[in-house]
């Protein structure tokens, strides 16, 4: 319906440039005289142009986008240059270049950066540089580029949509976190280390296919040899280092410092050396099993760009779900910014199956803790579960709080 509409604007300023034509015309040939020719053939010349105008076809032009790259960090900025070209030489009086993207891209653009308007006359090659500052959290698609040109009397506008699209995704921020683990069982006893994790390579219990982040030195040759693929030894831990991250997806005002800490604290564990894995229910329900090394913390950042606050049912609702929580014995980190005794009470349900349960609660940078926050924090301790808060520019103190206790 709206192209018809358009179709329909574009017939009737063509008419109405021929009534125009029409009129002078006559009144030239009926009133005579000096002044109605003068009237005449003054207007002539933006009458043919615009007739010409009509007749020339926007798709002779072709555009491209340039871009440095489509993988940022949030907050950084990017430099874009349009390039646009054509074959033939008609002059045109101006041209209007805008961006089409989705709104959650054009609104940190200011309209005269995402926009602008050049005089081509005759030129074949057009470009311009624009710059997007302190990108947004997301996977942000550029549709194409808007193109509008038309004569200087304004009746006649054409306008084109050149088919430019790009997909540009932007990283959560993340801040350097040192992970310490709460508690670190030896056989002397409890004690905490800031050391690199290790597994105890003094005795192998059994082989299993290859991960990434596994040494080349535990690779069992002889069962790689028999099933044709890299398969590894499986070695006997006194303690195990898997960490599985829950993060909570409801939409609440501080989402993005949840996605922001949780990639600060995933990232920490795999650089520590641990194992990481990721459950998150937005829009549909992801689990990353826990693993480690560069490409865990790659996948787990590109599903944290992309994460929306989308959670259908509350937090707890969420872990009442997953099974799979009572039957591995795995440390488990909730990361909400909203404390309810309900939730208290599922992560009790799983700490006293899984013995190591902590619970981090965002909160904005001018943000303090609630009275019932406050309380339900003490009574999380007396059930043997940390909840630690944390606010927004201040997660290197997440863990300093932890091992304080």
């Amino acid at each position: 319906m709206k192209k018809y509409l358009q179709k329909l604007k574009e017939f009737w300023k063509l008419l109405t440039l021929f009534i125009l034509i029409l009129i002078t015309f006559s009144y030239a040939m009926f009133q005579g005289g000096f002044v109605s020719w003068f009237l005449f053939y003054s207007f002539l010349p933006f009458a043919l142009y615009g007739l010409g105008l009509s007749l020339y076809p926007l798709a002779d032009y072709s555009g491209e986008r340039k871009l440095p790259q489509y993988e940022f960090s949030a907050g950084e900025a990017v430099k874009a240059e349009l390039q646009l070209e054509r074959r033939f030489r008609f002059p045109l009086f101006y041209v209007i270049l805008e961006e089409s993207m989705e709104k959650s891209l054009s609104g940190v653009l200011k309209n005269s950066e995402a926009k602008t308007i050049l005089f081509p006359g005759f030129k074949t090659k057009l470009s311009y540089k624009y710059s997007i500052g302190s990108l947004p959290r997301g996977e942000h698609h550029i549709k194409g580029i808007r193109l509008k040109t038309g004569d200087p009397l304004g009746l006649i506008e054409k306008e084109k949509m050149l088919p430019a699209q790009d997909k540009i995704l932007v990283y959560p921020p993340y801040e350097e976190l040192i992970y310490r683990p709460a508690e670190n069982q030896f056989d002397q006893g409890m004690t905490a280390t800031n050391e690199r994790l290790s597994r105890d390579t003094s005795m192998s219990v059994g082989v299993r296919e290859y991960q990434p982040g596994d040494r080349f030195s535990w690779i069992n040759w002889k069962a790689t040899a028999k099933r044709n693929d890299f398969m590894t030894k499986e070695f006997e831990q006194r303690q195990s280092h898997d960490v599985m991250v829950a993060m909570d997806c409801a939409p609440e005002e501080c989402f993005e410092a949840v996605v922001s800490f949780t990639a600060s604290i995933t990232r920490a564990i795999l650089r520590k050396g641990a194992q990481a894995g990721l459950l998150t229910v937005s829009r549909e329900r992801v689990l990353f099993p826990t693993r480690g090394g560069e490409a865990q913390q790659k996948q787990l950042f590109y599903h944290l760009a992309k994460i929306t606050a989308s959670s259908p049912v509350p937090f707890d609702q969420v872990l009442e779900g997953e099974t799979f929580m009572g039957r591995q014995h795995q440390a488990m980190m909730l990361v909400t910014s909203r404390l309810t005794q309900s939730l208290l009470d599922k992560a009790a349900y799983y700490s006293r199956r899984n013995g190591s349960m902590s619970i981090f609660l965002i909160k904005g940078k001018k943000d303090r803790p609630t009275q019932r926050e406050i309380a339900l924090k003490a009574s999380a301790v007396s059930r043997g579960i940390r909840v630690t808060i944390v606010q927004d520019g201040r997660f290197a103190e997440a863990f300093s709080e932890v091992n304080s206790r």
